[in-house]
């Protein structure tokens, strides 16, 4: 029990003694409902920031506290493409409200503590669904916050709702710059935007290999083209030769054909990609052709764990990843760039998650656990939990955590668009023992190893 809510208790009782001497009823204590738990297992003893679940002074706290459950709502892919990053999102969302519940939840100054519940619902990785559980979050479920499924498109149509109904949704998994030049007001992003995305690859490339030629290859979503095209204009104007640009359907099974013209092309490197499945499946039929390229990079895919489990197939491919641990951000760091620390380690973080799941946290579950700091950071902020409040705050908000910085646009033209989070470049190699290890290339300040150049072929 919180040190505020127990000192509240003895005088509420004391009071009650001494009306009860007056023959006045004594008044009964409103008892905090105890906030459901999500299905996730939750770590045995994880380590916790002071953050997680900061006190009010016990002197400050007035003989008026309230309880108060506020309901986070949003839709995760348990079906469909999207299911094995939408997965750990959510896990990492789950163990960031685990904790603060835990911990007896958030104290604001008028004594009202403040316990998280969520409402779920699986939108089969299918945006045609996501406005209509958007809309049920919202009527049906009460939800108080939104967080965006995971994906550019699906937060695409899920954001709609959001803004028609005038609630805060923060947006985790989802990259896309679009979302935020329709002036929306309530969307907030917490990835670096995709037209960010593989600029710093390109700067390592150009210290690789300047005269590289690159095929342009992408899921033809919302997101990976984005990515894709976006990043054409950054490559040209660094003197690179684009030499095939294709886009192919999320539907693709067979990759063949997509990589005889990456082939016939005479490309040296790919840059492209999607999503997990379709990755995983170009990353297979690249190394089965034996392409014979000097750098593969591809988005998403190879930020997971799982990713090894292709063997050679997935030596030398590098991705951009919005968080890892070997690269995580610190106190320090924070301090030497004036912005606000909050939160736990990236360590604490990362061990709390694999107490929880069994996995390591790959950067799709620090999103998903940061969606949940910095919701937490806005209302100790505002000192509030009033939509309003919190919006205002996080419009002033300017934050690191373990995961990186936290600032948004607040122009009308992009407002809400993520402007402090850098990305890191990550490889997957082999260490001394022959077992993959996922290495920081660029840039080079957080580097953990040399870039793998060029990749081997067989």
């Amino acid at each position: 029990m919180k040190r505020s809510f127990v000192v509240f208790f003895s005088l509420l009782m004391l009071a009650s003694l001494v009306l009860a001497a007056c023959g006045a009823p004594a008044a009964e204590a409103p008892v905090a409902e105890e906030a459901p738990m999500e299905e996730a297992p939750v770590a045995e003893e994880a380590p916790m920031e002071e953050a997680a679940a900061e006190e009010a002074p016990a002197a400050d706290a007035p003989a008026s506290a309230e309880a108060q459950t506020l309901t986070i709502g949003f839709t995760s892919s348990i079906t469909g493409k999207y299911e094995v990053s939408s997965k750990r999102q959510v896990n990492g969302f789950t163990l960031w409200m685990n904790q603060v519940n835990d911990a007896g939840g958030l104290t604001l100054s008028d004594g009202t503590v403040i316990t998280f519940d969520s409402q779920t619902y699986d939108d089969e990785s299918n945006a045609e669904r996501v406005q209509e559980l958007y809309t049920r979050l919202v009527s049906e479920d009460g939800a108080n916050f939104l967080i965006s499924p995971y994906s550019s498109g699906l937060t695409s149509a899920a954001s709609i709702v959001g803004e028609q109904n005038e609630i805060v949704m923060l947006t985790t998994g989802a990259a896309d710059d679009a979302a935020y030049k329709t002036g929306n007001t309530g969307l907030f992003q917490l990835y670096t935007p995709a037209s960010l995305y593989m600029s710093s690859t390109v700067d390592m490339l150009k210290e690789l290999n300047p005269g590289a030629k690159v095929a342009i290859v992408y899921e033809d979503v919302k997101f990976a083209t984005s990515v894709a095209t976006g990043i054409i204009p950054y490559l040209e104007a660094n003197g690179f030769e684009v030499v095939l640009e294709e886009g192919y359907s999320p539907e693709t099974a067979d990759f063949g054909p997509i990589v005889n013209k990456i082939t016939a092309s005479g490309a040296t490197v790919l840059l492209g990609g999607g999503h997990y499945n379709d990755g995983t499946a170009l990353a297979r039929s690249l190394y089965d052709r034996n392409a014979g390229l000097e750098l593969v990079y591809l988005l998403v895919a190879p930020a997971d764990t799982k990713f090894p489990e292709l063997g050679d197939a997935a030596l030398g491919v590098v991705s951009s990843s919005q968080w890892e641990l070997k690269a995580t951000h610190t106190e320090v760091e924070a301090g030497d760039l004036g912005m606000d620390w909050f939160g736990p380690t990236g360590e604490d973080f990362a061990a709390a998650y694999e107490a929880a799941y069994g996995d390591a946290p790959t950067y799709h579950a620090a999103g998903g656990y940061v969606a949940g700091l910095v919701l937490q950071k806005a209302i100790m902020d505002a000192d509030s939990a009033a939509s309003e409040a919190v919006k205002e705050a996080l419009n002033a908000m300017n934050m690191m955590a373990f995961y990186g910085g936290i600032q948004f646009d607040t122009s009308e033209e992009a407002h809400g668009l993520q402007i402090a989070h850098k990305m890191v470049v990550a490889q997957w190699q082999k260490n001394d023992a022959g077992e993959f290890v996922l290495e920081i290339v660029a840039p080079s300040g957080v580097a953990t190893s040399d870039p793998l150049y060029p990749i081997p072929t067989h």
